[in-house]
């Protein structure tokens, strides 16, 4: 036990103190926006708001998305990743505080959109700190740490959450997310102020490549939208699923949701470094990835047996950890040849594309064909996705020649 704890603590080692204050604060942001696992029954429950009317403000939220990641990327390259992280966590706490005063519709879709329009322009900025704050051989792991401050901070919030709703109602969350954005800010202009914070990989490109005129990423940048777009039906129709075809509570979907988070949180840094240490292409292994989560929803039709419902969970856990982190990596390392904002805009906003299609087509088709159905059509689509990383190889291959 003694020896898997070092190996565990092991793969944690060599990243700098900037990525590890760059973590927390990312985990105080994401643990802040706890308003958002609560904003459907919030919209329904308090304003009233018919189903029709949320599905046209959860619309709002991702434009809203797309719009401040492109915005994010433009502004990182032009005045630079810290003063576009800094000026996002503040605003961002400010509009939050603001949106429970929004109270009609057209007001909640104006107050939502500019709230993720300031949000998500944090994102590209955050890639771009990321990468100037960790080594070369440490950013793939370093990417992994933030996604594991990220998970933690998804699991805490809404925990925290809805101990708020229930002690101060919903306009206490409000005030949280609010507070803990601006507290996250204060806490970046301590700790990672430029004259403090130490760069390990500063990139100077004299003749910059547009992320728009750069063929393979473009390729990329599609099959990235299809894992997004297949990932995200575990956050939407697959609970439906889990409810209506196999009959499980709120808590034994809530068990089986937090084992992906556990499972992460035990597991992803040890793999990475190990992946990371097998030297192997990272396309290859983002295409396993996406090849894993697609047997993920197949093997669900297999057998009405309750226990493929825990190999389809483990076959998606383990494809999300090899596929979000290397892909972060190879549009990092993409990156490096042109502007790094706009390359870390585009590779953000293929999935702030998934989420304004993937949940609204998912349902669609359940209600439409049927869960059997729609998980085939799910699976044809990801091996699409797992066809075209094989063709951005090729496309790759001919770059080195």
């Amino acid at each position: 036990m003694i020896k898997l704890y070092n190996n565990y603590i092991n793969t944690f080692r060599g990243l700098s103190k900037e990525v590890w204050w760059l973590s927390l604060i990312t985990f105080i942001n994401r643990s802040g926006t706890m308003v958002i696992p609560f904003l459907s029954l919030y919209l329904t429950k308090s304003l009233n708001f018919s189903l029709t009317d949320v599905g046209w403000i959860m619309s709002f939220f991702g434009l809203g998305s797309v719009l401040g990641t492109w915005i994010g990327g433009k502004l990182t390259d032009k005045i630079g990743y810290y003063k576009v992280m800094y000026v996002s966590l503040v605003f961002t706490g400010i509009f939050f505080v603001l949106l429970q005063y929004a109270s009609t519709f057209y007001g909640f879709c104006v107050g939502i959109f500019l709230v993720m329009l300031v949000a998500d322009s944090f994102r590209p900025a955050m890639f771009v700190a990321l990468s100037a704050y960790s080594k070369p051989e440490n950013k793939t792991r370093s990417v992994t740490l933030i996604r594991l401050a990220i998970n933690l901070g998804f699991s805490a919030g809404p925990a925290v959450g809805g101990l708020i709703i229930t002690g101060v109602g919903y306009e206490g969350l409000f005030w949280t997310d609010g507070i803990t954005c601006v507290l996250a800010a204060f806490l970046l202009l301590k700790v990672l102020h430029p004259k403090k914070a130490k760069i390990q990989d500063e990139v100077k490109v004299d003749n910059p490549v547009s992320a728009y005129e750069d063929k393979a990423f473009w390729i990329f940048f599609i099959a990235m939208f299809i894992f997004g777009f297949v990932f995200l039906q575990y956050f939407s129709t697959m609970p439906l699923y889990y409810k209506d075809a196999h009959f499980l509570s709120e808590f034994e979907i809530g068990l089986l949701m937090g084992f992906n988070g556990f499972f992460i949180f035990l597991f992803e840094m040890p793999l990475i470094k190990w992946l990371e240490d097998s030297k192997k292409n990272k396309v290859k292994l983002i295409t396993l990835g996406l090849f894993l989560v697609a047997l993920s929803f197949i093997v669900l039709n297999l057998t009405g047996w309750v226990g493929i419902l825990i190999i389809g969970m483990l076959l998606m856990t383990v494809g999300e950890m090899i596929a979000f982190p290397f892909s972060n990596a190879f549009a990092v390392e993409r990156a490096k040849k042109g502007n790094q904002g706009e390359y870390m805009a585009l590779y953000s906003i293929s999935f702030s594309l998934s989420h304004i299609f993937s949940h609204n087509v998912g349902m669609q088709m359940v209600n439409e064909f049927g869960f059997k159905t729609t998980w085939t059509a799910i699976t044809i689509f990801a091996l699409i996705g797992v066809l075209i990383l094989i063709y951005l190889l090729k496309v790759l291959k001919k770059e080195m020649i």
